[in-house]
């Protein structure tokens, strides 16, 4: 009877949770619900699991990291509206088969969906808006590849940072050849990391999120 009743507790806390929104953005909500979903996806990219979060002060604080990665894929999805990107019928179809098939079976597929909280139909419409939000990431996020004389000059300025982690050669023509690809690639890193904080700051800037007490 104890045990009937706290499950009876549980599913109705949940139930509670559904209703209640953990912020809006742009007077859109993301509820309570739909944060815990994602804190067990976000905790899983990490390698983690959520029952291994003992300490509730380390769980407050992955579960605000969470938060915060959901506001910007809202943000990132409402700037998909505004620009009329959209995810196919074809390109959903393939991703939810790709996603599939990597659980080896419809069924085992199916209770992974159930433990998440989702049906079919309601994955396919998170993963529709997910995709649409990686796609203007990406577009927004996309930089050009640097020039010769741009790569030359950050390697200048980083040689002897870029010297400690080049390959130890007898030959010297090719230590400035490697010198350049190292350069090349972390300037590469460098702009892209740049144009990640931009395009966070600026949907940030104009937004509005309100957060729930």
């Amino acid at each position: 009877m104890r045990t009937l009743l706290l499950c009876l507790l549980l599913l109705l806390s949940r139930a509670g949770w559904a209703e209640l929104p953990a912020a809006r953005v742009n007077g859109v909500e993301i509820g309570v619900m739909r944060l815990e979903r994602y804190l067990t996806e976000y905790l899983e990219a990490q390698g983690r699991a959520l029952s291994s979060i003992r300490n509730p002060g380390l769980y407050k604080r992955l579960r605000e990291q969470a938060l915060d990665a959901l506001i910007d894929k809202e943000l990132l999805w409402q700037e998909a509206q505004r620009r009329g990107i959209g995810i196919s019928d074809e390109q959903l179809s393939a991703r939810l088969g790709e996603i599939e098939a990597a659980f080896g079976s419809a069924v085992v597929f199916d209770r992974h969906l159930a433990d998440a909280g989702f049906d079919r139909a309601g994955y396919a419409h998170y993963l529709r808006h997910d995709l649409a939000a990686q796609q203007v990431y990406a577009e927004l996020t996309s930089v050009d590849p640097p020039s010769a004389a741009q790569v030359e000059a950050f390697y200048q300025a980083n040689r002897h940072t870029l010297q400690g982690t080049q390959n130890q050669s007898d030959n010297p023509s090719v230590i400035p050849e490697q010198g350049l690809a190292l350069a090349r690639a972390a300037l590469i890193g460098q702009l892209q990391a740049q144009a990640r904080q931009s395009v966070r700051q600026r949907l940030r800037q104009s937004a509005t999120v309100e957060f729930a007490d």
